[in-house]
């Protein structure tokens, strides 16, 4: 529940310093006096979005504080705000993240605020109070289980049927590229090897020339080199420089040998240059397609094709694989589903025998409510199903969409009547209503406020009200009122004592000033609900 509330320097709030009890707390005041400005300060401290045009003029910053009373534990919650748009979020002292805050509020207190009741067109709602009556928390945790892996096998099979399709598309290229790859028959180093022979065959002659030239330089007829250094024999003088000499003589005779070897297997040879030169042409045509540098990068584009390829023969078998991946995950999920509208299907009744007998005691005689769970179209995230809640007011009256065809007044009737329904098998520990009673009165709203007693009795709720009736049922009675100072108008909010309550109450009967009548009629309804609430 929520013990305390603090807010400082919140709109027209300079600092209001709350305590609160259990049971049913009802918060009035006039028209403009603020009390929405009090549900928006509290929303901000339950993780709303700030605007630091809240926070009061002239001043920096605005604090609010709540503190929470949830299963033996204390838990301080407080929200900073500050006019460069800064805003931190604490919980016991320790910085949160806003999604830390908002999950940590929603078991804490719901606030019903007037715009809440649309929610009553919203299917996804009628489900959620479907499911709370039925505490299916267990079968919609399988069910939703079951739909991710569904949906997740969905997309797998999805992305490899894409792939595939491209792959096909593609698989004609692939093979082409591939073909005139593999025909080329490349082999590593193949380039470097080609340019030198290509040198050599067309540059024979000069080459030749070259080779004769060293030839006869080191082994010709006429004083060549080798000769000349068969002729010295200084091994008299210095063995070892005789020996370098040998050893250069045997070198230069293995070099004279091997340029004779060259120079007999070199020949200009037409034929076998057209062949190299049409092999180089072939591999600079296959470097610019595919746009690599050497043969290296042809062979690994090679090797990637034909990975590529294989893989298009796989596709088939991963497809097949992933298919019955997804049919079982459906039969998985479809089951489950069925689990799960079983609970719906088996609290609908009970539901609508409530609701009617609610909303026959808060002045609709006639009420009549189904709620029908039917087939949904396709499975979603909250199952196989599409919950209405089908109303009629009156006698003869065909049961149609509540949203369709119930007034303001039994819509508030119809959502407080919900509320308390809920409230009796959900663990949330506070609930704020915020004027739940528009366009109703008099009888009416006494016995609305007799509901909201009833649900203050095992949990706290607030509400705020224009009705003296509902105030009359109140456990405490808090009043929100405005004060001038001398520079601004500021918001108050105080607890009443019950003389105070009288007054408050005769006041909301009879105007500002209340009659001697209005005093009595209040203290009437003050003690005509206190019975009631007794038997």
């Amino acid at each position: 529940m929520l013990k305390h509330l603090t807010i400082h320097n919140y709109a027209l709030i300079t600092d209001v310093d709350l305590t609160l009890d259990d049971g049913f707390t009802v918060l009035t005041g006039e028209t403009g006096a603020g009390k929405s400005i009090l549900l928006g300060a509290l929303a901000l401290v339950m993780g709303a979005k700030s605007d630091t045009r809240t926070i009061t003029e002239g001043e920096e910053r605005c604090i609010i504080e709540a503190t929470f009373f949830d299963k033996g534990e204390e838990i301080l919650i407080r929200r900073e705000l500050n006019r460069n748009g800064r805003s931190r979020s604490f919980v016991n002292d320790e910085v949160v993240s806003m999604n830390e805050l908002k999950a940590m509020s929603a078991r804490l207190i719901d606030i019903h605020s007037q715009h809440q009741n649309l929610l009553l067109a919203d299917s996804g709602f009628q489900i959620d109070v479907v499911d709370a009556i039925a505490q299916n928390t267990q079968e919609r945790t399988k069910y939703n289980e079951a739909y991710e892996h569904y949906q997740a096998a969905t997309v797998a099979l999805d992305d490899l049927q894409r792939q595939a399709s491209q792959a096909q598309r593609d698989a004609d290229y692939i093979q082409f590229q591939l073909r005139q790859l593999s025909e080329a028959d490349l082999h590593e180093g193949e380039q470097e090897e080609l340019e030198q022979e290509e040198y050599t065959l067309s540059h024979a002659e000069q080459i030749r020339e070259q080779l004769s030239e060293v030839i006869n330089t080191l082994d010709g007829e006429n004083r060549s080199v080798l000769q000349t250094l068969r002729a010295i024999n200084i091994s008299n003088i210095s063995a070892e420089l005789h020996e370098r000499l040998h050893s250069s003589y045997i070198e230069l005779k293995d070099i004279a040998e091997e340029a004779e070897s060259i120079l007999n297997h070199t020949s200009s040879d037409p034929v076998r240059l057209d062949i190299v030169q049409e092999r180089l042409m072939l591999i600079q045509t296959l470097l610019r397609k595919f746009n690599c540098r050497d043969i290296n990068g042809l062979l690994a584009e090679q090797a990637r094709l034909v990975k590529q390829s294989q893989l298009l023969e796989h596709f088939d078998d991963e497809i097949e694989r992933l298919t019955a991946e997804k049919t079982a995950a459906f039969r998985q999920m479809a089951k489950a589903a069925e689990r799960l509208t079983a609970t719906r299907q088996a609290v609908c009744h009970p539901i609508a025998e409530r609701l009617i007998a609610d909303l026959s005691q808060l002045g609709i005689r006639h009420a009549n409510m189904q709620v029908a769970v039917t087939e949904a179209e396709e499975f979603t995230a909250t199952g196989h199903d599409v919950v209405d809640f089908l109303f009629a007011a009156n006698l003869g009256q065909s049961l149609q969409r509540v949203a369709d065809v119930a007034s303001g007044g039994e819509v508030a009737r119809i959502m407080l009547s919900i509320k308390a329904l809920t409230a009796a098998t959900s663990a949330l520990p506070t609930i704020i209503f915020d004027e739940i009673d528009t366009g109703v009165s008099g009888s009416v709203a006494t016995r609305m406020g007799d509901i909201l007693r009833r649900m203050g009795s095992s949990r706290q709720v607030i509400a705020i009200t224009h009705l003296p009736q509902i105030a009359a049922y109140g456990e405490k009675h808090i009043k929100v009122y405005k004060q001038d100072t001398a520079t601004r108008t500021e918001t108050h909010i105080r607890p009443l004592n019950p003389d105070e309550r009288v007054t408050e109450i005769a006041t909301m009967l009879s105007g500002n000033t209340p009659t001697e009548s209005a005093l009595l009629n209040a203290k009437e309804l003050i003690t005509s609900a206190k019975r009631i609430n007794s038997k």
